[in-house]
């Protein structure tokens, strides 16, 4: 059919007659359609940005009611901030349409009214925050109870419907005449449709082969996308047993460095103190002078020995390994409480985990608690370890403190991720709940391990420290 319409137009006499006409039609059409549409949606835009205007300044003015309220309900003032930039954004949404309405009388009346509401409006306000700001209590309490602003928000309110019923108004019109160029532009484009339909079959044939490109290059991108996602779960993995690794690592260095205080510096601060007792037993009373430094020396050695065992324990806490998690948790959490003077509730169960798990729950909530110590400001602490189902442990830790905001990147973050990272190295989950005023909850469930199996492991892992402690 196609060629054959070609066909008869090419032997036509009044083919390129015809087709020239029928073009200077669609382009007068078109240019007029043009025309009117142009001015239509010109007009619209104007209309749509009285409108805004208008929101513009109802918002401005209960904005600034709202930051009143709030400054004179709190004294902060924060609260003024908003307060000063609402009236700017309210002049200037009056100057826009002062300008929008100049060459209509009606509307430019009901501008002048509302802007001497505005005004009203605003003086209320700003003399009551002045009697606030001269301790006028009375005066600001009475003038917020009357109904003045009451009566000025509603006749702002009453106005800008008014202004917007008539840009509703004013916007279907406006809207009819765009319909009506809109139906005209379509009989000129129905004029140009048949012509279009020719250019359609060479159009299909050229996007088939398109098409058919379009696929193989999908197909080769879906191709690429899978390979590196599988790329990514490798690496990831390979990371996570990176993190495990080196924690593992950092745990061993540790231990050996608790064994070498324990055995080398102990030794020699044990030592010392002998030395100071055997000096003290010849000297006898002789010397009263030499007696008072031999007995601060003494003094001095047994904080150089509790300093010595208070290190070993943050290396290696030897309790973990010789009494068990629950007892060590006690134990830690005992001591941050004496230290902090933070209140610290404590709920826990004997739960059955491998030495590493235990490890991992133990470093997680001294980790937890030196972040409630430097950055909560918190006055409780709750400490929470108790089987979660039959195949989990769930350890969390609640403070009261100031929170903050999960969303917000923080610089000192890592001791957060760190936790996240060890969990996962473990095969558990951890979770971060806060919210800025309404504390912290650090949770984590990790897997339960038979401790049948698990025990004879952790005898010969932890029996290096237990001799050390």
């Amino acid at each position: 059919m196609p060629l054959t319409l070609i066909t008869l137009l090419r032997s036509s006499v009044y083919a390129f007659p015809l087709a020239a006409l029928a073009a200077l039609a669609m382009l007068v059409i078109s240019e007029a359609s043009y025309r009117d549409a142009s001015n239509a949606i010109g007009s619209l835009g104007e209309r749509g940005q009285a409108r805004i205007e208008l929101q513009t300044l109802r918002v401005a003015l209960y904005q600034a009611e709202s930051a009143q309220r709030g400054f004179l309900l709190t004294d902060r003032p924060e609260y003024l901030v908003s307060y000063r930039a609402s009236l700017p954004v309210a002049q200037a949404a009056i100057a826009a349409l002062s300008d929008a309405y100049r060459d209509d009388p009606d509307s430019a009346e009901l501008v002048k009214r509302l802007a001497s509401v505005t005004d009203a409006k605003f003086s209320e306000l700003a003399e009551t925050i002045q009697y606030h700001d001269e301790g006028k209590a009375d005066l600001w309490r009475e003038l917020v109870l009357s109904n003045i602003g009451k009566e000025k928000m509603e006749e702002a309110r009453a106005l800008s419907d008014r202004l917007l019923t008539r840009e509703n108004s004013q916007i279907l019109i406006g809207r009819q005449g765009v319909v009506q160029t809109l139906m005209l532009n379509r009989i000129g484009v129905a004029a140009m449709t048949a012509v279009s339909l020719l250019a359609l079959f060479m159009y299909l044939r050229r996007t088939s082969e398109l098409d058919h490109r379009t696929l193989e290059e999908s197909i080769r991108v879906a191709d690429e996308r899978d390979r590196l996602e599988n790329e990514v779960a490798t690496r990831t993995a390979q990371l996570r047993e990176l993190a495990q690794h080196l924690q593992t690592i950092r745990e061993d260095e540790r231990s050996h460095l608790a064994r070498e205080l324990h055995d080398e510096l102990g030794a020699l601060l044990t030592a010392a103190k002998l030395d100071a007792a055997r000096l003290k037993s010849r000297l006898g009373a002789a010397a009263p002078e030499v007696l008072t430094r031999l007995a601060h020396l003494n003094d001095t050695l047994n904080s150089g020995i509790a300093l010595k065992r208070r290190i070993i324990e943050d290396l290696r806490p030897s309790s973990l390994s010789n009494l068990g998690l629950v007892a060590a948790l006690e134990i830690l959490l005992r001591e941050f409480a004496s230290r902090s003077d933070i209140a610290v509730a404590s709920d826990l169960f004997p739960v059955e985990l491998d030495p590493a798990c235990e490890l991992t729950v133990y470093r997680l909530v001294q980790e937890a608690l030196t972040n409630v110590a430097k950055y909560a400001k918190a006055r409780k602490v709750t400490v929470t370890l108790a089987p979660e189902g039959i195949d989990q442990a769930r350890v969390a830790v609640e403070d009261d403190g100031v929170g903050f905001d999960t969303a917000l990147p923080r610089a000192s973050t890592h001791g957060l991720l760190g936790m996240r990272y060890r969990v996962e190295a473990e095969g558990g989950t951890m979770k971060l709940r806060s919210a800025p005023g309404q504390g912290t909850v650090i949770e984590a469930l990790l897997p339960v391990h038979g401790a049948g199996e698990d025990e004879p492991q952790a005898a010969a892992s932890d029996s290096p420290m237990a001799a050390a402690a």
